[in-house]
């Protein structure tokens, strides 16, 4: 408490908000974390010499020649292609099932073994189904997305209608509103910050979903370029197109979160 409240004073005589100064402290850790973690790869790539572990210069060296030939960007394209479609269809599915499986217990009873099935089977067994239906069109890489990352988004959903406060309801029912009234002024906004959390972890998998199906069912895209060198045992170029999903991932992952703090700032 009197260490908040020594940055809180801090903060108000530098004329800035607190809300400020915290983020861009938690900033320089981040910052620092990520440069000692990259000098320690690169010692340890110099040291060691292992076949499968180049030095981060070299793996960096190896991103801007993918770069500079153009064979990043173009297959960058593809794969955002690919996940905007398939997490797209996620979130808007995951929203709406999941809200009516937490909304109405019928609806729970009824499609919640199948939800559960889906959510603990390994989502590449139907990726031979998936290849069967559209063989090796961009649909088929879409449907290991949704796979992938829908079942996480109606589960988190379900569970944050299931957990409002029914007080809530039963006060908007007083003032005789109607469900939609229900489901949109008081279910949604108040289950946003579990719902969020859910999107945060269907991105990921989202992700994951993305180069596995370009990895092993159509070799295009970042996966594509991983499975090729891969099996070239080109390892400086497979770490380079590694570090280009990682930046990705954690740039998408900034962008729900920041969505996610300010659609629920009210809950701070």
């Amino acid at each position: 408490m009197a260490r908040g409240a020594t940055h809180a004073v801090a903060a108000r005589r530098r004329g800035l908000p607190l809300t400020l100064q915290l983020p861009a402290r938690g900033g320089l850790v981040k910052a620092l974390s990520l440069l000692a973690g990259a000098a320690i790869w690169e010692v340890l790539g110099l040291v060691l010499n292992f076949p499968w572990l180049p030095p981060l210069s070299r793996v960096v060296a190896a991103l801007v020649e993918l770069i500079r030939n153009g064979e990043i960007l173009s297959n960058l394209v593809v794969s955002l292609r690919t996940l905007a479609i398939g997490f797209g269809v996620s979130i808007v599915g995951g929203l709406v099932i999941g809200a009516m499986m937490g909304r109405y217990r019928r609806v729970e009873q009824a499609l919640g073994i199948y939800v559960n099935a889906m959510l603990f089977t390994p989502s590449l067994a139907f990726a031979p189904v998936y290849f069967a239906l559209f063989h090796l069109s961009d649909w088929t890489r879409i449907a290991v997305v949704i796979q992938f990352s829908l079942f996480f988004v109606i589960i988190n959903t379900a569970t944050a209608f299931r957990t409002v406060d029914h007080s809530l309801v039963e006060m908007a029912r007083s003032f005789r509103a109607s469900e939609r009234q229900v489901l949109l002024s008081i279910l949604l906004p108040a289950s946003l910050v579990v719902v969020f959390a859910g999107v945060r972890i269907a991105m990921g998998r989202a992700i994951k979903g993305m180069i596995s199906g370009e990895m092993f069912i159509a070799v295009v895209g970042l996966g594509g370029i991983i499975q090729r060198y891969g099996s070239q045992f080109d390892s400086a170029r497979v770490l380079a197109v590694v570090l280009v999903t990682l930046v990705l991932a954690l740039v998408l992952g900034a962008a729900v979160q920041a969505l996610d703090r300010r659609a629920t700032r009210w809950a701070d």
